[in-house]
């Protein structure tokens, strides 16, 4: 286990809107404020065609070889993340949600493209006084955080 401590900085109430694309959003947006740090909690609904990064193809193969999955119509979503900066100081969001529809439930990483259906609300806690980065793995091909 690696860990460092933060303090807690402003709190920010976010409406996404119908269309937008949740990760390029809100790393715009922290890139925008000057966020450099966050925790993120996140609720509404995903659209038709939104994808996500749902496990390895095989557990412990490197590098690791991502599975996707594409929602067949809009679902309904509850997700939280992280943003820490990359090795260039870019904002990069961490983020896993559960998108359900029916009886049907699916999870994983946004990274690959969740577009919003409608509304898509977000609390953002800012994080300060911490150093903690998101770094390049070569062995496994991930930029994993380093706090």
């Amino acid at each position: 286990m690696r860990y460092s401590e933060a303090q807690q900085g402003r709190t920010f109430i976010i409406r996404l809107e119908d269309g937008e694309i949740v990760h390029e959003t809100l790393e715009r947006f922290a890139a925008e404020k000057g966020i450099r740090a966050a925790a993120l909690l996140i609720l509404g609904g995903a659209d038709k065609g939104s994808r996500l990064i749902v496990g390895p193809r095989e557990s412990r193969s490197k590098p690791v070889m991502p599975m996707q999955h594409e929602l067949y119509e809009a679902h309904e979503v509850t997700g939280t993340g992280t943003i820490f900066p990359d090795e260039d100081g870019v904002p990069l969001l961490h983020l896993h949600m559960a998108c359900g529809r029916e009886e049907n439930t699916v999870t994983g990483c946004i990274r690959e493209g969740v577009k919003v259906w409608h509304v898509m609300e977000v609390v953002m806690f800012e994080l300060t006084g911490t150093s903690a980065t998101r770094r390049p793995d070569p062995e496994i091909g991930f930029k994993l955080l380093k706090p």
